[in-house]
């Protein structure tokens, strides 16, 4: 297959992948499978199926599925004391402010933690509020960009980070383990805070009534963990396939383009896995301020949508959310920020 070809049946496969679960209902409550069927089109088109792919995508998902399977299984258990422990602070604390400390805390910690833990605590823990269900989604989706901002502290947080500091071990810049903190620090911590916020002013108690009733609040059975553990594993099984098929044209080109361009350019992180973007782009010969720009919009766009963040994931799998639902503040909210940092990188 030409390149000329091969990178026409990307696009198409690009542009599937972020129009579809917002125009067909059965794609969009069935978001993995679909993933997971667009990302082995897309290494089919790109030619790079191999032995190796094959076990990456299959062993990617392993531990980040044991740790939802295990979480799902504890706090099922323990889903009374959570719940008695949450109405107790509840009369005491509004929930508004309640949910701003979820947030702002699991943001700080989810880099020592790891996002997976961060966002498997966030999605227990919403379940339980007392929240709305537009408003367990919109404080949802800002403690998801919260934990995906704060995961990048240290290499401990998320492969992004991890892989980030791996590519800028060695010289010039000796990487260490507060690399990151000290290159990102002030922006990731402004990011947590406008994520609590945000997550202040959407949070509202739901109405009780006979007629309405928050169904994502009755107690899950012990085969709807099991089931969503096994979504997860597509879901991130279909990311690494979608990365290997797209690796292609960010080596070829996205790693070569000016950076304000790639700095747009990385929005594709919303839909791709960010681990793959930062390994073709980060590495030694950038300048601090490229590794800067890069990074900061690694982070940004990866909030704005499902599969942009393994957090997210984890979060609308326990909520129920579908990508519309999430696109709804995710993408503006990613793109106002998106449009702030660049200031910031351009100017400051």
């Amino acid at each position: 297959m030409s390149d000329t070809l091969t990178l026409v049946f990307l696009g198409i496969i690009f542009l599937l992948v972020l129009g579809m679960p917002f125009l067909v209902k059965p794609i969009e409550h069935n978001l993995e499978a679909f993933l997971f069927v667009m990302g082995g089109l897309a290494v089919t088109a790109s030619l790079a199926w191999d032995i190796d792919l094959l076990i990456d995508a299959a062993r990617h998902p392993l531990m980040i599925t044991v740790a939802v399977l295990v979480a799902g299984f504890l706090t099922h258990l323990a889903r009374r004391r959570l719940n008695r422990g949450l109405q107790y602070l509840l009369t005491r604390i509004p929930l508004s402010v309640l949910a701003a400390i979820l947030v702002a805390g699991l943001g700080v910690v989810s880099s020592m933690i790891t996002a997976i833990i961060a966002g498997i605590l966030l999605a227990e823990f919403l379940s339980i509020l007392p929240l709305s269900r537009s408003s367990r989604i919109n404080v949802a989706i800002a403690g998801c960009f919260a934990i995906g901002f704060g995961a990048a502290l240290t290499p401990v947080g998320e492969p992004l980070s991890t892989i980030a500091i791996q590519k800028l071990v060695g010289e010039p810049y000796h990487a260490d383990f507060f690399f990151l903190a000290r290159l990102l620090g002030v922006e990731i911590m402004i990011g947590i805070a406008a994520a609590t916020l945000l997550s202040l002013r959407l949070a509202k108690r739901e109405l009780l009534t006979e007629e309405n009733v928050d169904k994502d609040k009755e107690a899950e059975g012990w085969a709807a963990v099991g089931i969503r553990a096994v979504k997860v594993y597509i879901f991130v099984a279909a990311l690494t396939l979608l990365g290997a098929g797209y690796e292609i044209i960010i080596e070829r080109y996205l790693s070569h383009v000016p950076g304000y361009v790639l700095y747009w350019a990385n929005i594709s992180s919303a839909v791709l896995d960010n681990a793959t973007l930062t390994a073709a782009e980060i590495g030694p010969a950038l300048s601090r301020d490229q590794i800067h720009s890069v990074l900061l919009s690694l982070l940004i766009s990866g909030g704005m949508l499902i599969p942009g963040n393994i957090p997210n994931i984890i979060v609308a799998n326990k909520l129920g959310i579908s990508m519309k639902e999430w696109a709804r503040l995710g993408v503006p909210v990613g793109l106002v920020a998106m449009g702030i940092g660049f200031l910031v990188v351009a100017f400051l």
